[in-house]
């Protein structure tokens, strides 16, 4: 008996997981790219700008952007698109060598670990500047300082300038 209401509670925590996941898709926004170069979101039923996308990246809004014929998922190539945007408006966040040494890691054996590694270092700083609530500059520095050495000393750990 034990065992039958176990594997019955688990065969009932099985729907509910998977109700959840298609509550959690479905909550997700979906925007439609169409062949005009237009977005479309489906949640506000509007066309939408890149600034827009932007604003809900900061705000912390999941969605994807999906090609409106072929249903591909085109997320990734719009953030791209967004952060090129940003490089070119006038402060740009990147270095030309940073750029350079992240193009070097295209076909590289470490390339599958370098997207891991910024991740990782940039979830870092978001977390030490949310614990200090942008009390200090000088501690951002500091950080950016940190962060500096450590990208370094990875790049030269594989033969790349830093």
């Amino acid at each position: 008996m034990v065992r039958q209401s176990a594997k019955s509670a688990a065969a009932e925590a099985q729907p509910e997981a998977k109700a959840e996941a298609k509550a959690e898709a479905k909550a997700q926004r979906v925007i439609k790219k169409y062949p005009n170069r237009r977005l479309y979101d489906t949640t506000t039923s509007s066309y939408i700008t890149l600034t827009e996308i932007k604003h809900l990246v900061m705000d912390g809004q999941t969605f994807t952007v999906r090609d409106a014929k072929s249903g591909d998922d085109l997320t990734r190539s719009i953030l791209l698109q967004i952060i090129l945007e940003e490089e070119s408006a006038g402060a740009p966040m990147f270095t030309e060598a940073v750029l350079a040494n992240i193009i070097r890691f295209y076909g590289h054996a470490m390339q599958g670990y370098m997207g891991s590694y910024l991740e990782s270092n940039l979830q870092s700083l978001m977390q030490m500047q949310s614990q200090m609530g942008h009390k200090s500059t000088n501690i951002m520095s500091q950080m950016q300082e940190q962060m500096q050495k450590q990208t370094a000393q990875f790049l030269s750990a594989f033969g790349l300038k830093p």
